[in-house]
Order: C-alpha cells, then sequence, then structure tokens
C-alpha cells in the first residue's frame, strides 16, 4: 500500500533528530544478511501479515527501498514502513513502501522486524538500554530488532540482533579488500560495545584473537582475503570462539557470535 502509514496518534515521537546520513546501497551487508539468516526468515514466514519497519532512514529512503526489495524475496506481501523523527523527512510512500513519522516508539506500530541502523550510535552509551527497550517493547511477540552501525560506504558493518528477551548476537561484516585486520571493524562497533573495546572486556579478546589468527593464515593471502578469512575463523573455532558457521559463500568477511560471547563484563551491557 502506498502513502502514508497508519500509525496511532502521537503527542512527540521518542528520540532526537540526528544527522540523517546516508547513501544508495550503504546498508547493503546487513540487507544480504537479513534475507538468508535463518531466525529472520522464518519469523518473517510464520508471521501472518509480517511488518517491518526501518527506524532512521535518513535524508532520503533509498537504504528502506532496498531493505523492501531484498526482504520481499523471501515474503512477496511484507509491509514495509519507514519511519523518521524528523517530519521534514517524511516523503510520500513509493514502491509499496510506506513512509511516517516515529522514533523508537515505532509510532504506536506492531512490527515483526525493526532495523535500526546509524541510530543510536549518535547517542550516549547510557541510552542504548531505555532506547532497546522501548523498542523491544513495541515488537510483535516473535519480533526481532537490528541495531547496527557501518561506514559512510557501508564496507564495514557491525550490528547486534535482538528479540524481546534481550540481545541475542554480535555480527561483524566487511568487504574483503577493505581492511588490514578484523579489529579494523573496531571502529563501527554498535554503541553497546565500541566503548568496550578495552583489555579485560570479550570483544577485545575476540577482536585481538581474531587478529592473530588473520596473521596466521597470512600464508593464504596469495589466493584473496575471503580464503584467508575462512582459515582465520576456522582456527578461532578451534580456539574456542563460538563463530556461526555460514551455511553458504558469502561475498562478504563475516563474523557472528552469540551475544554471550561479547557481553560486557563491567558496569551495564547498554
Amino acid at each position: 500500500m502506498a502513502g502514508r502509514a497508519r500509525t496511532r496518534p502521537l503527542t512527540k515521537p521518542i528520540g532526537a533528530i540526528t544527522r540523517g546520513t546516508t547513501g544508495i546501497n550503504r546498508l547493503r551487508r546487513s540487507d544480504r544478511w537479513l534475507a538468508h539468516d535463518t531466525l529472520v526468515t522464518s519469523r518473517l514466514l510464520e508471521a501472518p501479515n509480517p511488518l517491518v519497519v526501518d527506524l532512521g532512514y535518513g535524508a532520503m529512503p533509498v537504504t528502506t527501498l532496498e531493505l523492501a526489495a531484498r526482504l520481499r524475496r523471501v515474503r512477496p506481501d511484507l509491509r514495509v514502513v519507514g519511519l523518521e523523527i524528523d517530519p521534514e523527512r517524511v516523503v510520500p510512500g513509493r514502491d509499496g513502501v510506506e513512509f511516517a513519522r516515529g522514533g523508537f516508539e515505532l509510532a504506536g506500530l506492531r512490527p515483526n522486524l525493526v532495523r535500526a541502523f546509524n541510530v543510536l550510535r549518535q547517542y550516549p552509551e547510557s541510552a542504548v538500554g531505555e532506547a532497546w527497550s522501548t523498542m523491544l517493547s513495541g515488537l510483535a511477540p516473535d519480533g526481532l530488532l537490528v541495531d547496527g552501525t557501518c561506514d559512510e560506504l557501508g564496507r564495514r558493518c557491525a550490528w547486534v540482533l535482538l528479540d524481546r528477551s534481550g540481545p541475542l548476537s554480535l555480527t561483524l561484516a566487511w568487504d574483503p579488500f577493505d581492511i588490514e585486520k578484523p579489529s579494523d571493524l573496531a571502529e563501527r562497533l554498535p554503541k553497546a560495545l565500541i566503548h568496550r573495546n578495552i583489555p579485560g572486556e570479550p570483544i577485545h579478546a575476540l577482536l585481538n584473537a581474531a587478529d592473530r589468527a588473520w596473521l596466521h593464515a597470512a600464508p593464504l593471502a596469495v589466493f584473496g582475503p575471503r580464503v584467508r578469512w575462512r582459515y582465520t575463523a576456522e582456527l578461532l573455532r578451534q580456539d574456542g570462539f563460538p563463530l556461526r558457521p555460514q551455511r553458504r559463500r558469502l561475498r562478504d568477511c563475516v563474523l557472528s557470535v552469540p551475544w554471550g560471547a561479547v557481553a560486557p563484563r563491567s558496569g551495564d551491557d547498554g
């Protein structure tokens, strides 16, 4: 359905207006992951009337339209709504995608999947817990939330997958030809982890172990960074890190672990 989304009347959306930086194909890596992740796809396929919300799509809605196109390969009847807290950025619906004003309260919608990319990065770490709680409380009972961050061109990405119980996993994905070592992704960690990349924290241990394994796999560099990364990931699994095995060959380098493997040890987890 084209046009404005049918949302509940609100006095004021929850959140603050952020920079709104966006770009064509910027979120392609997370889109590809969402379209093939077994948990995400099963929840969308099982929902009677699946709804996806793209929260904070920015100054132009291109990434929302791209998300809709990619996820409709999984579920063609998917309803997609883009929400922006800045009323000046709300645009008319197009290509079967709706747009409306909204923030962390999700404009009163009950989505099966929410994507919030490069939103919380612009908030203080102390705001993450409340923002997560607000978004999770608005999900459908089996709904999922993706809180992610990426660079301006979408070559380095990181995201947390959550359900109503809290964080489930952390995923890092990057262009194989864009980084020198896995820990280069540290600057794009989600807000809940970016300040925890310090000695004594699990995310720091994981990134340092990935760098060591990457160095050990250097002889395979002649075959390309994808081959080198696959061997690196296998070395990490042998060392006891619970990297999720990939069910298919990917063009991206991807590192995905359960949240328990990287959850902050000291203080609040965001």
